[in-house]
C-alpha cells in the first residue's frame, strides 16, 4: 500500500531530520520525503499537521509471558498493546517456559508474533542451557535461529570461570551479551533499595553494591576476552559511572535503563505499594538524579519499558511475596515525554533514546525514517493527555504504579512495513 502522510513534523533523530513535511511509503518501505518520488500516486493520504511522525518505537526488554505464563499475557495481546503505544518492535529475554536455549523455541516465538500482526518480536537466546548458570547454550544455533544476541535475564550466572566462557563463545560469533548485573549473594531475599524506605517498612534490602560488584566482575571479564556486551536496567549513579569510565577505556560496552527508574525512587513504595515491587529496587532520589544525567549526555543510550505484565492475584499478597515488575508498554512514550517536559532531554533526543539507540545497540534495520528502510513508524499527537486507567491500558497487565498519572502523548497511527497496525482518532 502506498501511504502519505501529509503535514505532520517529522523527527528522524537517526538522520537529524526535524521539520515538518510528508513522508511518504511504498511497498512497506520509506518512498521519500517532502514531494512524493516520480511516477508515486498515494492510495490514501493521512492528514498528520498538528502531529509528530517518527520512526516507529523499540522496546529493548519487555516480557511478553508466552510461552509459558499465559494467564499473564500473551504474544498477541502485548504486541496489540505495543501497536497502541507506537512501538514496533520488542525485544524479549529469554526467561521463558521452555526457556530460549533451543531454535525451535525460537521459531515458536516467531510464528506466535507473525500470526498477531502487530508488531516485530526478537528475541534473546539464554547464554546458558536453561539458564541455569553452569553449561552454555548452543549460542551458534542460537544466533543462526535469528537471537539478536544472548543473555542470562535477571538469573545471575556466579561462577566467573563460566560467564568467561560463556563471552568468549559470544564473542567468537559477534554476539552482544546482555548483563542484568546482579550479585546473587548481596541481592538474596531482597526486595527493596537498602536504605531508610526499606528499614521503615521493616523491608529487606538490596544494597546498591549487588548491583556494582556485578558491573565490576563483567567489565573485567569483558576487558578479558573481548566481548561486546550490554549492561540492561540500570538502577544506581556508581553503576552509571563505571560504565562511563568503561566506556571511555574503549571498552565495547552500552547500557540502558527502565523507564520508571527515571521517574521513581524508594519513596514510591509508599505503605508497600506491590506495583512499585520492581528488580533492580527503585533506589534514592539522587541515583534516579544521575540516571537522567546519563540519559542526557548519552552514556545511557537508550530507555526501555521493562515490561512485566501480571494477573491481579500476583500483586494482592504480602509486598513481601508479591511478584517484582510492572506493566509498562502503556507508558513508555509518555514518561519519555514528560523528560522533555521537565526538561532532562529535548524532544528528538527522547525519541531518539527509543528509536535510533536501540536498533543502534541491536545492529538491526529499524529505527529511521530514512528513504528504503522499512516502514515503521509512530504518530502521536504530543499535545493530548490521557490519565492513567486500568479500564482503558492496552496491555493485559495493569501493574503499574503510574495509575492517576496525567501524560501527554497519545499515539493515533502506527505502522509496521508500511500496513496500519493500529489507529484511533484524537
Amino acid at each position: 500500500m502506498r501511504i502519505t502522510l501529509r503535514g505532520g513534523r517529522v523527527i528522524d533523530p537517526a538522520n537529524g531530520l526535524d521539520a515538518v513535511t510528508d513522508l511518504h511509503i511504498a511497498a512497506g518501505r520509506i518512498a521519500g520525503l517532502g514531494a512524493a518520488p516520480a511516477g508515486y500516486v498515494a492510495e490514501r493520504t493521512v492528514t498528520a499537521v498538528g502531529r509528530i511522525v517518527c520512526p516507529g518505537l523499540i522496546d529493548l526488554c519487555a516480557r511478553l509471558r508466552e510461552p509459558g505464563a499465559e494467564h499473564k499475557a500473551t504474544i498477541a495481546s502485548e504486541t496489540h498493546a505495543a501497536a497502541a503505544n507506537g512501538i514496533t518492535t520488542l525485544v524479549m529475554p529469554p526467561d521463558t517456559d521452555p526457556v530460549i536455549d533451543e531454535t525451535a523455541v525460537v521459531e515458536s516465538i516467531r510464528r506466535r508474533a507473525q500470526a498477531a500482526g502487530f508488531a516485530r518480536v526478537l528475541v534473546l537466546g539464554a547464554l546458558t542451557r536453561g539458564l541455569g548458570g553452569e553449561v552454555l547454550a548452543e549460542m551458534a544455533a542460537l544466533k543462526e535461529a535469528g537471537c539478536v544476541g544472548v543473555g542470562n535475564a535477571g538469573v545471575p550466572v556466579p561462577n566467573s570461570m563460566v560467564m568467561k566462557r560463556a563471552m568468549e563463545y559470544a564473542a567468537s560469533h559477534g554476539l552482544t551479551v546482555f548483563l542484568t548485573p546482579v550479585d546473587p549473594w548481596l541481592a538474596a531475599g531482597g526486595q527493596a533499595h537498602d536504605g531508610q524506605v526499606a528499614a521503615r517498612l521493616g523491608l529487606a534490602g538490596i544494597p546498591v553494591a549487588a548491583e556494582t560488584a556485578a558491573v565490576g566482575r563483567e567489565l573485567a571479564l569483558v576487558e578479558e576476552t573481548g566481548a561486546r556486551a550490554h549492561f540492561g536496567r540500570l538502577s544506581s549513579a556508581r553503576a552509571v559511572a563505571m560504565i562511563a569510565r568503561a566506556r571511555d577505556r574503549g571498552l565495547p560496552v552500552s547500557c540502558d535503563v527502565a523507564a520508571h527508574q527515571l521517574h521513581l525512587t524508594e519513596v514510591d513504595l509508599g505503605r508497600f505499594d506491590a506495583d512499585a515491587h520492581v528488580l533492580p529496587p527503585l533506589r534514592t532520589a539522587r541515583d534516579r538524579d544521575a540516571l537522567r544525567r546519563g540519559v542526557a549526555a548519552g552514556v545511557i543510550e537508550a530507555v526501555c519499558s521493562d515490561h512485566q505484565p501480571h494477573e491481579p492475584d500476583a500483586k494482592l499478597v504480602p509486598f513481601g511475596d508479591t511478584e517484582p515488575g510492572l506493566s509498562a508498554l502503556d507508558t513508555l512514550l509518555g514518561l519519555m515525554l514528560k523528560l522533555v517536559d521537565e526538561g532532562v532531554l529535548d524532544l528528538p533526543g527522547a525519541i531518539e533514546r527509543v528509536t535510533a539507540g536501540p536498533a543502534r545497540l541491536l545492529g538491526i534495520e529499524a529505527g529511521t525514517l530514512a528513504v528504503g528502510a522499512p516502514a515503521d513508524v509512530c504518530v502521536f499527537a504530543p499535545e493530548a493527555h490521557r490519565t492513567l486507567d486500568a479500564r482503558t491500558l492496552a496491555s493485559r497487565g495493569h501493574n503499574t504504579p503510574f495509575l492517576g498519572w496525567e501524560l501527554r502523548g497519545v499515539v493515533t497511527l502506527t505502522l509496521l512495513d508500511g500496513r496500519p497496525v493500529y489507529q484511533r482518532e484524537v
